[in-house]
């Protein structure tokens, strides 16, 4: 997962052209370090997702706009669709199915 700027964020989420999706996370919490893996499972097995990841604690407009109110979220971009906030991180198989349309997009 590559790592995004609240800029290069801002930058994707305004030119929405392609569905994607953002893990958001802090460095010093146990459950965005337990979502972290089971998304490295999911890179693996499928590479080209369009999923990349972002520290909370340097995206203070990101937050605000969103109105993120907990981390781990995932944030999911598809195109025409308002964007959709994941908190609950239950399962591999269960992010998988919330992740797995952005890759045949």
């Amino acid at each position: 997962m590559k790592e995004l700027s609240q800029q290069e964020l801002l930058d994707c989420a305004h030119n929405q052209e392609t569905a994607f999706a953002v893990f958001l996370f802090t460095p010093f919490c146990g459950t965005c370090k337990v979502t972290e893996r089971m998304l490295d499972v999911i890179m693996t097995m499928q590479p080209n997702l369009p999923l990349y990841k972002s520290n909370i604690n340097f995206l203070p407009q990101i937050s605000r706009e969103w109105q993120i109110t907990s981390v781990p979220c995932i944030v999911i971009f598809e195109p025409g669709k308002e964007r959709q906030l994941l908190y609950r991180m239950q399962s591999v198989d269960e992010l998988y199915r919330n992740l797995l349309p952005l890759s045949s997009k």
